[in-house]
């Protein structure tokens, strides 16, 4: 087996790895400093589109997006750009427009947009001139499985009429997220997997009523939307406003959920890597009990579970990405299941081994270490929790095998 990065890889990493160093991570205190002065303020600051302007111009855009829309890089290929840019999770991958939840509505409108919805929807969300949410849990259902969803779309005539109430419709409290795209049971009597469908709803459509902000472990993620509750009522769309077609929601969602779940495995792993690096330096400079933390024992030992942990994942990680390029999603669906659940596990470990490092510097913003742990944490349930995939993980490796 060959391990090496090929030629493209090297090449989008060796202008990756300097626009982290010298414009990224600089930026982290500034936009702090922007989103204190601005306490009021929903979404990007000013400093997410300093480095946007930097990072198009290195040709470091839309990174995510395979084929000639975007960079056209394989998921192999991005795998390892994904882990760079999660070094900074609040702004490396929004600087390269490959943050989430645009990313995975950028890949639906891509693959199931007509050319109508593309050229109103994608086009703008691809140039970073307008943000969007994904509107599929709920606050009174089991969101993960799709099949729980009570949110309804009926058919008026020429229109859509969608009813419900959603939440965690990440980056909603963003006035500039100008697209929610919503999913809803258009057909209750239909085959399990034929009931639901989403659809495309403009923001400022009446009947669009933003609820609350909510908050993750406290943290509010203002600086890129934040998390919203949101009712729809009785909101009226064209019926052309429909995603693929109707009753295709369930496989539409599992088509943006399996590239959704490893990008954010590879960005974990960036904070992971983010996280050592922290270790390290605390380590050095650190001396209680009358030596460096880094010649104490049970210090140097978490140093290495979490080296173990951060190693063996990245090449499950590399192995899932290479799977879906060469026999698709569906096939590598044991392994983007496997990765949705150990990665973020893991993660939220070494970040936590870091944070006892720094004592109680850890549980504070005087390090991303606190943020980071909120984030890790939340991938857990984000997605699918835990438990989910355990159950359809574990259900498929008992099923009897050919001899």
């Amino acid at each position: 087996m060959d391990f090496a990065y090929d030629e493209r890889t090297r090449d989008v990493l060796a202008r990756t790895r300097p626009f982290l160093d010298e414009h990224v991570l600089p930026a982290e205190p500034v936009l702090d400093a922007q989103v204190a002065a601005t306490p009021d303020e929903w979404g990007p600051r000013p400093v997410v589109r300093e480095l946007q302007e930097v990072a198009r111009a290195q040709g470091l855009w839309n990174l995510f997006l395979p084929g000639p829309r975007g960079a056209g890089l394989t998921n192999l290929q991005y795998a390892p750009v994904a882990e760079a840019l999660g070094r900074s999770p609040r702004l490396g991958p929004v600087a390269t427009n490959c943050a989430a939840p645009d990313t995975g509505n950028m890949e639906l409108l891509a693959e199931f947009g007509t050319p109508e919805q593309q050229e109103r929807w994608l086009e703008p969300l691809l140039a970073a001139e307008t943000r969007s949410a994904f509107c599929m849990t709920e606050p009174g259902a089991a969101s993960s499985d799709a099949t729980q969803i009570a949110t309804r779309i009926r058919r008026d005539g020429d229109h859509l009429v969608v009813t419900g109430r959603k939440w965690w419709s990440t980056g909603a409290m963003n006035p500039g997220a100008t697209l929610l795209v919503v999913m809803g049971a258009t057909d209750p009597d239909a085959p399990r997997h034929r009931q639901q469908s989403m659809v495309l709803v403009p923001r400022d459509t009446p009947g669009v009523r933003v609820v609350r902000p909510l908050t993750v472990l406290g943290y509010d993620d203002r600086d890129h939307g934040g998390h919203a509750e949101i009712a729809f009522e009785d909101v009226r769309v064209p019926a052309s406003a429909l995603l693929g077609g109707e009753g295709d929601g369930f496989a539409i969602a599992q088509a943006r959920l399996g590239p959704g779940r490893i990008h954010h495995c590879m960005r974990a792993l960036g904070m992971a890597e983010r996280a050592l690096d922290l270790v390290r330096e605390r380590a050095a400079s650190r001396s209680p009990f009358g030596r460096p933390l880094a010649e104490q024992g049970v210090v140097r030992e978490w140093a290495a579970e979490s080296r173990i942990q951060v190693e063996a994942l990245r090449l499950l990680v590399l192995k899932t990405a290479w799977l879906m390029d060469t026999v698709g999603n569906r096939a590598a669906m044991t392994e983007i299941q496997a990765i949705k659940i150990a990665v973020p596990r893991a993660v939220q470990q070494v970040v936590d081994r870091a944070i006892q490092v720094f004592g109680a510097a850890g549980l504070s913003d005087d390090q991303p270490l606190a943020a980071m742990y909120a984030a890790a944490r939340s991938l857990r349930i984000a997605d699918g929790p835990d438990e989910v995939h355990l159950s359809s993980l574990g259900k498929a490796e008992l099923r009897p095998r050919p001899t």
